[in-house]
């Protein structure tokens, strides 16, 4: 009985963390698809040719606005990369794409509050100038050409059919014009439900992880763990296990939002959340695919380098939250809801689960069955994929 009852008490936790965030998850995706369907790929590539300052800001802001899974993310950069664009640039919007999207600011805003919204989008930048610099001082060009080789193999990895999908709208006339048409709807409507089919598992592991996790460990474990006990320690020891943690917990992408709440309750420093929240793109899974893409020698250089920049964001983000006295005081992570009530998160996940069923109806009436079958192929499977039908 005690068993079933602990089981029970995580599938609670992880229901009401889903109920919680729900809304935003639709919205943020419809968000994404919007812009996905009015950008085309190839003006991407032909942005990010090299690695200056102002290219590699616009390769964040295109990454940003282009939201993908952990795995889709790091597929669709290795396609930039074949096509033209420069690694550098390649790796910043890889970053953007999964920790500077609208979905996730507003799930930390929901979860852990708005100052973790801002540590994100504050500390994303950041991490991507220290990647830039480092790239630029140890990076030599041999290693890039290896890359480069390696690449163009076009071995798969994950989601390799989903990154090279570009269903953008095809046409003339204004962006609002050809969101409109009939064409739009149904570009928007394939982008968001291909979006949520590739996040739903990390989803779903994260929400049970941090369920599991919130119900079964004791926080006195994580207090011991952190160093909660001594202020100084603890900010020093969070941004260097926070990445840690995340790389052996298999979670990425959105899903290991809701672990992060667990760690803060549990005692991580504030930088320690927002490095933990950035390693989503070097956890175990991926940093084999980093191999398959790059080879070794390219893995193990985007490895340390990538966990450098975190770490050091993870820093600058504690140092800079603390002198504007911006840290929360309290660990209230929303891990425990009450229920589902009639609250404006019910009225708003009524309103927008209607949203997702209008463009999930449209995506199957459209031909968007065919597609689930092409979404894990090889990276070369749909890169000829252009608009999809309008009905």
């Amino acid at each position: 009985m005690r068993a079933i009852h602990a089981l029970g008490h995580a599938v609670v936790l992880a229901g009401s963390m889903t109920w919680e965030i729900l809304w935003a998850l639709i919205l943020g995706f419809a968000l994404s698809a919007i812009v996905q369907a009015l950008v085309r790929r190839e003006t991407v590539v032909r942005l990010l040719g090299d690695d200056r300052p102002r290219t590699l800001a616009i390769a964040a802001a295109l990454g940003a606005a282009s939201s993908s899974c952990s795995y889709a993310a790091v597929a669709l950069a290795r396609s930039l990369f074949r096509k033209g664009a420069s690694f550098t640039a390649a790796m910043a919007f890889e970053i953007a794409s999964t920790n500077l999207v609208i979905e996730l600011g507003i799930i930390l805003a929901l979860l852990l509050g708005w100052q973790f919204t801002l540590a994100e989008f504050i500390g994303g930048p950041l991490m991507i100038i220290f990647i830039a610099v480092a790239f630029r001082l140890f990076l030599r060009q041999r290693l890039v050409e290896e890359a480069r080789r390696q690449a163009d193999r076009g071995l798969a990895g994950s989601m390799e059919g989903h990154a090279a999908m570009d269903m953008s709208i095809v046409g003339e006339g204004m962006f609002g014009q050809r969101l409109r048409s009939a064409e739009g709807f149904t570009a928007v409507s394939h982008i968001f439900v291909m979006e949520w089919a590739a996040v739903l598992r990390d989803i779903v592991i994260g929400l049970a992880l941090a369920g599991a996790i919130g119900a079964w460990v004791p926080d006195r474990f994580w207090r011991h763990f952190f160093l909660a006990g001594h202020p100084l320690a603890s900010k020093l020891w969070g941004p260097i296990v926070g990445p840690l943690v995340s790389v052996v917990s298999f979670v990425c992408s959105i899903g290991n939002v809701p672990l992060a709440g667990v760690l803060w309750n549990g005692g991580i420093s504030f930088g320690g959340v927002i490095s933990f929240i950035f390693a989503d793109l070097i956890i175990l899974p991926i940093l084999v695919i980093y191999r398959k893409y790059y080879g070794t020698k390219m893995a193990l250089f985007i490895a340390a380098t990538f966990y450098a920049a975190m770490v050091a964001a993870g820093y600058a983000i504690e140092v800079l939250f603390g002198l504007l006295h911006l840290i929360p005081h309290e660990r209230a992570a929303k891990v425990v809801e009450a229920g589902v009530t009639w609250n404006y998160t019910t009225f708003l996940n009524l309103g927008f689960l209607v949203l997702a069923g209008v463009l999930v109806v449209r995506f199957l009436r459209s031909g968007g069955r065919q597609m689930f079958k092409m979404m894990g192929g090889g990276p070369d499977d749909m890169s000829g994929h252009g608009a999809v039908p309008s009905s």
